[in-house]
């Protein structure tokens, strides 16, 4: 029996976990998927929003401004890369620069630190690759970048270091309330919990229908993206956004915390919760409107494509709020955009709630808020390459050539908690396979590794958990 469970290990799941690991109660995190971060927090822009853009009053508003002032501090902790590079939202007539006026007060009013409106000539200086014919922007300094699933990674690992179990392949059937605790099933499995919270992204409404909760309804909308070599990287220096529309932010063209350029996404409303198909027509729309921003973007520099779903609700704002049946049952949902940014803020609230509600009085004597980030030797001088590989050969031995990444850093991210046990974790930890063969040279090597490490056959090593098996078998 756990004092709390917590389905979902998304960014936010995974942060609330870190912070509950702060009080004397045992925690367990539950994931359908074989891994974390396998949902809308593997698949998004990665942006740090400062927190202009949602309507004043509303959770959007007051957590975005709080967890951009956190991130900072937060990914130091877990040694997670993050930059404060700055946003840009770009009008390119009068009548988008009204709007940029009113999204610039906004953002005064929801508590937005250094806002500044810069007209063309500065803007030029700020990007110089930018079309010319816009005329004017809004400029948040605090605004930044991060790697989604590297944070969810190191949150939940650091959990997990403080105590916190985590369960994978773990999808909610049924979840029954049995009075004094909640039994939650998964097939013939059951895990037991006083509390339950509930922070399952897209299938948070399913969760909650299990109960006969019905006072929300989660849809996804899809955001496709392009993906650049790291050569490109200096056409945009800033996050820059097009002037929002009723639909969203718009396509943006934005460096990553690893050093790629992005562009996207799409914006598409569909029915299936699994779709993460890329279209044509998606694409194509996202490369007309990025060129509006960067006119002289190169198809070539692309090297791959992907696909995101945000967890829409049908409020118009994050969901956190307890079951009116069922108090035990705390529902944290419709967490879209920011919600990435908004999410150490997001820990925070939930932890103040259940605190309020008594569920969280007794903290641990000991919780140590620092993680050990896997060592990336890339971005390392000579000396201290030489010197780390002198206590570990195997950081010497370059596995994927692309990124440059050693055969230490995949031994690190195997055993490093969340452990990796398939391809494409090894791939969110490492990069190894990001590159621009996108794992054609590598691969081999790390299903290997990834064999050794574990102790199992080659034909169990798949690329993202059960029925993505790699290998039939051997063929000499």
């Amino acid at each position: 029996m756990y004092d709390i469970a917590i389905i979902g290990a998304g960014v936010v799941g995974s942060l609330i976990a870190r912070e509950l690991a702060k009080y004397n109660l045992s925690l367990i995190v539950l994931e359908k998927e074989n891994d974390v971060a396998m949902g809308s927090s593997k698949a998004n822009s990665g942006i740090v929003h400062a927190g202009y853009d949602a309507k004043t009053g509303t959770l959007k508003a007051l957590l975005n401004v709080k967890g951009c002032k956190m991130m900072p501090r937060v990914t130091e902790e877990l040694a997670v890369a993050y930059q404060q590079n700055g946003s840009l939202v770009v009008a390119f007539s009068s009548e988008e620069m009204e709007t940029v006026k009113a999204l610039y007060t906004r953002g005064k009013l929801n508590g937005v630190e250094d806002l500044v409106l810069v007209e063309q000539k500065e803007l030029r200086r700020m990007e110089p690759q930018l079309n010319s014919a816009a005329i004017g922007a809004l400029y948040a300094p605090k605004a930044g970048i991060v790697c989604p699933y590297t944070l969810t990674v190191a949150a939940l690992g650091n959990a997990m270091d403080n105590g916190v179990a985590l369960k994978c392949n773990f999808p909610v059937t049924a979840l029954h309330d049995r009075s004094s605790h909640f039994e939650i099933v998964s097939g013939l499995e059951a895990v037991e919990a006083a509390m339950v919270i509930n922070v399952a992204g897209l299938f948070a409404d399913d969760i909650a229908a299990m109960v006969g909760d019905d006072f929300f309804s989660i849809h996804p909308r899809r955001g496709e993206y392009y993906l650049f070599d790291r050569e490109m990287a200096a056409l945009a220096r800033q996050t820059i956004f097009q002037t929002p529309t009723a639909r969203g932010k718009g396509v943006l063209v934005t460096p990553t915390a690893y050093g790629n350029l992005l562009i996207g996404p799409s914006a598409e409303d569909i029915e299936n919760k699994e779709d993460k198909k890329t279209s044509q027509a998606g694409l194509d729309k996202i490369w007309h409107d990025a060129l509006k921003t960067v006119p002289n973007l190169p198809k070539n520099g692309v090297i791959t494509e992907f696909t995101g779903l945000r967890a829409s609700g049908n409020t118009g704002d994050f969901i956190i709020a307890q079951s009116p049946a069922h108090p035990r049952l705390l529902h944290v949902a419709a967490i879209d955009s920011p919600g990435l940014a908004a999410s150490p803020g997001i820990a925070v609230y939930v932890e103040d709630m259940l605190r309020q509600i008594g569920i969280l009085t007794q903290k641990r004597s000991v919780f140590y808020p620092y993680r050990r980030g896997i060592p990336v030797l890339r971005e390392m001088g000579k000396k201290e390459r030489l010197g780390l590989i002198a206590k570990n050969p195997a950081y010497g031995r370059i596995v994927c050539r692309c990124e440059e990444i050693s055969e230490g850093e995949i031994l690190d991210a195997i055993h490093q908690n969340p452990k990796a046990t398939d391809l494409d974790g090894v791939k969110r930890r490492t990069r190894s396979g990001m590159g621009r063969c996108q794992g054609s040279f590598c691969m081999p090597t790390v299903t290997e590794i990834l064999s050794r490490e574990r102790g199992v056959p080659m034909e169990q090593i798949s690329k993202k958990g059960p029925g993505s098996e790699i290998l039939a078998g051997k063929t000499k």
